[in-house]
């Protein structure tokens, strides 16, 4: 199995670009990708592209890559769609990966494109809700009426098609997460807001985030309760953009002149299907994978960008990372060890919370930043001498956990 590099990453701003296509985006963060790797389009031999909701927003299936690169100057190279809910990009950029490593090309294209927003709002949530096991929609609709301290949740919910029309049904499966959480830990309202106002800081040095506006943590504590005990600082929001990634051998990274080379040490894909190898829960399954692939431990990582669709998700992913014990992520927080002058800073580009959450591309935006952090090339938000960074993304929903999950762990 051959090395492969991470020649060269771009993404557009996350936004609400109501004025701009799927193609124009993602034509942006592919240019900019190859440019950073010193490539051009015709040298491409393969491309992967995850996009996530467009049939059910737009109409466009079955192409939807050939159209979006259609204006890239590609050659008749092979076009690969990708859809794996918000783990789209993901598992793309695990496509290109394995491709290069096992010798079926020599420089590829992994890129995610999505556009969330949509004049009815509606239309937006229906699409993020198909990313369940539809024919237990009911069954999944009366479990996640949790009790909330502040009220209750779901039965007060206008619903069409068994989806709320204010916010994405995936909130009420994390609100429920959350308070199940708070059992177990003791963690609070005002822990969850901390993660919010940590990221918003992170945001705030980064040109490509939706939100670069800090906040406080009032601020976030008395925005609007979107699924109780859940604010709406608390909650990734919808937006629109594309990221990418051009992925190489190592020869051809020489050959291009890419310094410093960032290798891919670790590229782990999954499901949450069937039982657990591990005993444990498939999410910390796959990041045991990772590091076991990339031989390193929980120690040995520089930074981490993570999968915080809803606040309470970051403090349980310092657990499943090990960077803390069961039940210590509020206290990890709470210490500064993730914030962006930390041992271990998380999300520093502001994560889903701020950076934004256009779901088929978020898994390669979290690429991006990883790559610029081991480069050098993360500006004011810049961690120092970061040598070996993390991403962990997952999508859906299956059973009683993520339907896809996946892990990449890159070394400079």
């Amino acid at each position: 199995m051959r090395d492969v590099i991470v020649a060269g990453v771009g993404m557009t701003r996350f936004a609400k670009h109501l004025d701009r296509s799927l193609r124009s985006l993602a034509h942006e963060a592919a240019t900019e990708a190859l440019d950073a790797a010193g490539a051009d389009p015709g040298a491409v031999q393969a491309a992967y592209f995850a996009n996530a909701v467009a049939g059910l927003t737009t109409g466009q299936e079955m192409i939807r890559g050939q159209v979006a690169l259609l204006d890239l100057g590609l050659s008749r190279v092979p076009v690969v769609n990708v859809e794996d809910a918000c783990a789209s990009a993901s598992a793309a950029f695990h496509l290109a990966w394995a491709a290069v490593a096992f010798g079926q090309y020599d420089l590829v294209l992994a890129i995610g494109a999505e556009k969330l927003t949509h004049p009815d709002k509606a239309v937006t949530f229906r699409a993020i809700g198909t990313a369940v096991d539809v024919g237990r929609r009911a069954e999944m609709a009366q479990a996640r009426r949790a009790p909330d301290p502040g009220g209750p949740t779901g039965a007060t919910l206008a619903e069409t098609e068994g989806e709320p029309r204010d916010h994405s049904v995936f909130m009420d499966f994390y609100a429920a997460s959350a308070l199940r959480y708070m059992e177990e830990s003791g963690a609070t309202r005002e822990d969850f807001a901390a993660v919010a106002v940590k990221n918003r800081a992170h945001a705030a040095l980064n040109p490509k985030a939706q939100f670069r506006q800090p906040v406080t943590l009032e601020k976030v504590l008395s925005s609007r309760t979107v699924s109780g005990p859940l604010t709406l600082f608390m909650c990734s929001p919808t937006g629109d953009g594309a990221a990418a990634a051009v992925l190489c051998s190592r020869a051809v990274a020489r050959r291009l002149g890419v310094r410093p080379a960032v290798k891919v040490a670790a590229s782990i894909l999954s499901s949450g299907l069937g039982a657990s190898p591990g005993g444990g829960d498939a999410g910390h399954d796959a990041i045991l994978a990772a590091y076991g692939r990339a031989g390193i431990e929980p120690s040995d990582l520089d930074l981490a960008e993570v999968h915080d669709a809803a606040a309470p998700a970051e403090l349980r992913l310092y657990e499943s990372l090990g960077l803390c014990g069961q039940g210590e992520g509020p206290a990890f927080l709470a210490t500064g060890a993730t914030g962006l002058r930390g041992p271990v800073p998380v999300n520093t580009s502001g994560g889903l919370l701020a950076k934004g959450h256009p779901i088929g591309a978020t898994g390669l935006a979290q690429i991006a930043e990883v790559t610029w952090q081991l480069q050098d090339r993360a500006g004011e938000r810049q961690v120092a001498g970061s040598r070996v960074g993390l991403t962990q993304n997952a999508g859906g929903s299956i059973g009683t956990g993520p339907a896809a999950l996946s892990v990449h762990v890159l070394t400079r």
